[in-house]
């Protein structure tokens, strides 16, 4: 039902692992792109995914990082570890400069391991799914919002089709507004003839290899509004001090401080994740833990207020 796409960072990763017994149950499916070089991280995580009998999607040609050149490892991955793991499959990724062909072939080089296609810029739609033939019905498709229109997702009529929207809006922190909307898809996704949803979490589709040095720290915590429909929304915490590069602890103490308060006035909506209580100690101790870890905490609260409302 819900599909959160992730890229395959450390903390991206750590994320997924102390998130699985909640993905498992439920019925949650991680997009995972492999970005960097080593896959220990990724084995180690789609190995606590499968403890839980739970569900993975690993993309085999991924666009960024490491492996964009050259998928091949990531397939062995596969191959000689998760073939009898049948909740683990390959992502296929349609993107801008692939033909029809293309995706046929990598299609077929993959049957075993139950592909899904994820369309992020492909443009041959119609060509493909008549490429396809009797087999189109069998296959599972996930539309990344930006890249695919509704005309674009109708040649896939009749398909397990799934719905990725980003909600995060990427600027400089600095510049972030206390509170916005993030997305209504939990809610519409079955208007829109979808079978599930998705979205990059509070992290956005932009990639980058690495952030530099953080003039202002932010906390980005995901709720759902029901004065609105239930529509998700999403504060922005940002720190007080915002004009030199230094003082990262000091700075989280500031985001921290100001979603203590938001919480604790009981008008925040936040749901009472574990992310929150881990959160609410950190401020309690007075602890920086790094902004890695801040942001895995936001992607788990991100995940449990899902789950949570779901259920």
């Amino acid at each position: 039902m819900y599909y959160p796409y992730f890229r395959g960072k450390q903390f991206e990763l750590i994320a997924i692992r102390e998130s699985a017994i909640v993905l498992a149950q439920s019925n949650f499916c991680p997009i995972i792109e492999p970005v960097r070089e080593t896959l220990n991280g990724l084995h180690k995580t789609l190995t606590e995914i499968c403890k839980v009998h739970g569900k993975a999607i690993v993309i085999v040609n991924p666009l960024h990082g490491d492996h964009s050149e050259d998928g091949k490892e990531i397939t062995d991955l596969l191959t000689e570890e998760y073939l009898d793991k049948p909740g683990v499959s390959a992502g296929i990724l349609l993107r801008a400069n692939m033909t029809p062909a293309d995706a046929l072939a990598c299609y077929q080089k993959h049957l075993v391991h139950q592909p899904m296609f994820i369309h992020a810029g492909f443009t041959e739609a119609r060509a493909f799914a008549e490429l396809l033939g009797e087999n189109l019905p069998q296959t599972r498709h996930a539309f990344v919002e930006a890249h695919c229109g509704k005309l674009y997702r109708r040649h896939y009529d009749g398909c397990f089709r799934v719905l990725i929207r980003d909600g995060f809006r990427k600027r400089k922190n600095a510049d972030h507004p206390p509170l916005e909307e993030f997305s209504d898809l939990h809610v519409t996704y079955p208007d829109e003839g979808m079978n599930g949803f998705g979205d990059f979490l509070t992290v956005g589709d932009d990639y980058s290899e690495g952030g530099g040095p953080a003039y202002a720290v932010a906390i980005h915590l995901t709720f759902i509004e029901p004065k609105k429909d239930d529509a998700m929304y999403i504060y922005h915490f940002v720190s007080t001090t915002r004009d030199t590069p230094t003082d990262p602890a000091g700075k989280f103490g500031q985001a921290l401080e100001k979603l203590v308060d938001k919480y604790s006035s009981g008008t925040s909506n936040l749901y009472d994740t574990s992310a929150i209580q881990e959160l609410l100690e950190l401020h309690d101790k007075g602890h920086f833990p790094g902004l890695g870890v801040v942001k895995k905490l936001s992607m788990k609260h991100h995940i449990e207020t899902i789950a949570t409302y779901l259920r």
